[in-house]
């Protein structure tokens, strides 16, 4: 078992103001895998002061130094790549090949991506007799989610370091081992003391207390919309930059020209990634009526290949629920699913067979699911898709449209200029057609309660950038 007992701030692995401790559970064993610090509202004022001492010489840094220490980091993260999706899988749950494909490299991926923007991106350029400038916007607060841990740790941090902001973390309490393991690298590295700070703790303690810290000048927060709106309410509170990443409900759309077992496969995957915990999955499959028969049919085999098992061993194709709570919560969905209607095409409220510990769910599929009900609506979280099925075209895109979130989505159809037509009517952040692979350099967040700003890419490193402009006299 680990026992972490110290937070990372000032450049120095320091003690916390009191003696709390908070476990770190695994889903797959129910047993206590480490303890973390509780870290108190004077830490994160300890951690902020040392961020806040520590702006004014790294903003000042020429860039390609900044982007020399991003490839350090990068380089680390890439030397202990196999210890970070252990730990990952163990925390989450992840099956561990996957994790190490995703959970570890995602990560190595965004610090080697951002080096190579602050080395290039031009900080400032000649409009007119204006001199505009992009700088750094300040103390930044990452306050960081359990499912992608370190990728959304680094998509953040990473991206604030090249701006030339400095980082106070607070990663989630629930998985934040692969925290430290960056922490480790950040002061092998040699980064200047105090420009990334790591605290650990509960988000009504710590988190709320960074959210509204007078000396925090941007908050970047990604979790559940209830949460994202509190966080937005205490930093709007001191006029604050607040960036959210929030939740998603994310329909994919099968026109009727489509390849039905190919959009039905993909969807699948995408919905039941790291055990339907990802906030981009795909949940809804819309249908055309006609079809809804043949595409429950292979939604209800494929769900099959999803085998849950322990994911340290691969026993299985998906792994637990990342807590006991999750696990109640998407359960008591699926009830609800049944309560309102919807056909239940695959597995269901109960637990896996041969699964006497862990936090496990089958994986479930319900058909002839309308617009208005419960699973259509809200983000369940878990391995669980609804099968929608709809007239006509129009009726597709306003299905898909009808909720409060607008974070992604998907189009298939035979005919590629058809499905980018589609894909440019629905309000989604990003918007997958037939297939097309995730883009790291491509922006991602959302519309609606799916959150505000953007991440990764060039748009992720200008999130933490603040545009003045020096009006130039002509030379004579």
């Amino acid at each position: 078992m680990q026992n972490k007992d110290r937070l990372y701030i000032g450049g120095q692995w320091v003690a916390p103001s009191a003696t709390g401790t908070l476990n770190v559970v695994s889903p797959s064993t129910e047993e206590v895998i480490a303890t973390i610090p509780a870290a108190t509202a004077e830490d994160a004022d300890r951690a902020v002061r040392a961020a806040r001492d520590a702006f004014e010489a790294w903003s000042s840094t020429p860039a390609a130094q900044r982007a020399e220490f991003l490839r350090k980091i990068h380089e680390g993260l890439k030397a202990r790549q196999d210890e970070i999706a252990r730990d990952i899988a163990t925390e989450v749950g992840m099956p561990l090949k996957m994790a190490t494909r995703i959970q570890a490299q995602m990560p190595i991926l965004s610090f080697g991506l951002y080096a190579k923007l602050a080395a290039e991106y031009a900080f400032e350029e000649q409009v007119g007799n204006s001199l505009v400038m992009r700088e750094a916007v300040g103390v930044v607060a990452a306050i960081t989610p359990w499912n992608y841990p370190l990728h959304q740790i680094a998509a953040k941090v990473a991206a604030a370091l090249a701006a030339g902001c400095t980082v106070v973390l607070k990663p989630s309490e629930v998985a934040p081992l692969n925290a430290f393991i960056l922490a480790e690298i950040i002061h092998a590295s040699g980064l200047p003391a105090g420009v990334f700070n790591l605290i650990t703790g509960l988000g009504p303690v710590v988190g709320e207390a960074l959210a509204a810290h007078p000396d925090v000048d941007m908050v970047s927060f990604t979790g559940s919309t209830r949460a994202g709106k509190r966080v937005a309410e205490l930093g709007g509170a001191a006029v604050k930059r607040v960036a959210l990443e929030l939740g998603g409900k994310s329909a994919s759309v099968v026109l009727d020209d489509a390849d039905l077992g190919t959009a039905v496969k993909a969807t699948l995957n995408s919905c039941f990634l790291n055990s339907g915990q990802t906030c981009n999955a795909l949940t809804r499959l819309l249908v055309p009526r006609a079809r809804h028969g043949e595409a429950a049919t292979l939604a209800a085999e494929g769900a099959k290949a999803f085998t849950p098992g322990d994911p340290l061993t691969d026993a299985g194709r998906i792994g637990p629920l990342v807590t006991s709570a999750q696990r109640d919560r998407v359960r008591s969905y699926i009830r609800k699913g049944m309560e309102e209607g919807a056909e239940l095409v695959a597995g269901g409220v109960e637990p896996p067979n041969g699964l006497a510990k862990g936090w496990y769910v089958q994986p479930t599929v319900f058909g002839n699911v309308k617009p208005d009900m419960t699973i259509a609506q809200e983000e369940i979280f878990g391995p669980v898709l609804a099968i929608i099925p709809y007239d006509t075209e129009a009726d597709a895109i306003r299905i898909a449209n009808g909720t409060v979130y607008g974070l992604a989505a998907a189009v298939w159809s035979g005919d590629e200029g058809r499905a980018q037509r589609v894909a440019k009517r629905l309000r989604a952040g990003q918007v997958d057609v037939n297939g097309g692979a995730f883009n790291i350099q491509a922006p991602f967040g959302g519309f609606k309660q799916s959150g505000r700003g953007r991440e990764l890419g060039k748009y992720g490193l200008e999130e933490f950038l603040e545009f003045r402009s020096l009006q130039l006299r002509p030379v004579a």
